[in-house]
């Protein structure tokens, strides 16, 4: 059995700038900036080694909107043993579902559904996750765009409903607040 330990956090971060992905714009940064910066507001509120090491590698395949980096899925195993099984799944998750299948299993989870499925972006078949598993993914979605919203071309609206049940899913919802209340003005709401 695979050890589900990350290795350091330098290593990891090592791994991520010989990709390079301190060379590709993400969101008025540098991606591995922003990677960085996710997997640090994770520590800052608490999660564990290995949904901090999810969060830095939490868009390392691409995801449905951010396509600027996409390490190949046949890289999986590597990543693997450098994150550990639990963060890998996450992460990989992250990447390869569709949003909208992910805010609907969310939903039904906050309305106490167990049996719960993502849909691939690319069409395979739904993935099923345990409310673990789902739990994980939604802590580092959510704290994916609270850690970008103020700067995303998406805007303050982007599926803001999604996020704020995630929120409460997670019990992430004092930070939701607070992120949002950071909203301008000027956005109309």
């Amino acid at each position: 059995m695979m050890n589900d330990t990350p290795r350091p956090i330098h290593e990891l971060v090592d791994f991520l700038y010989s990709l390079g992905t301190a060379d590709v714009d993400h969101t008025g940064h540098d991606f591995l900036t922003h990677l960085r910066a996710v997997s640090d507001l994770l520590a800052e509120h608490g999660n564990d080694a290995e949904l901090v090491a999810a969060g830095l590698y939490h868009s390392i395949y691409g995801t449905e909107h951010f396509q600027d980096f996409s390490l190949p899925l046949s890289e999986r195993e590597q990543v693997r043993s450098l994150i550990g099984e639990r963060a890998e799944r996450t992460a990989w998750l992250n990447c390869v579902m569709d949003r909208a299948t992910f805010d609907s299993a969310v939903s039904h989870a906050l309305a106490g559904e167990s049996t719960l499925s993502v849909n691939d972006r690319e069409g395979s078949p739904p993935i099923v996750v345990s409310i673990e598993e789902l739990r994980d993914l939604a802590t580092v979605h959510l704290f994916d765009w609270l850690e970008q919203v103020e700067r995303s071309e998406l805007g303050w609206d982007y599926r803001r409903g999604a996020y704020r049940e995630m929120a409460t899913f997670v019990g992430a919802e004092a930070l939701y607040a607070d992120v949002f209340a950071r909203e301008p003005a000027s956005t109309g709401r």
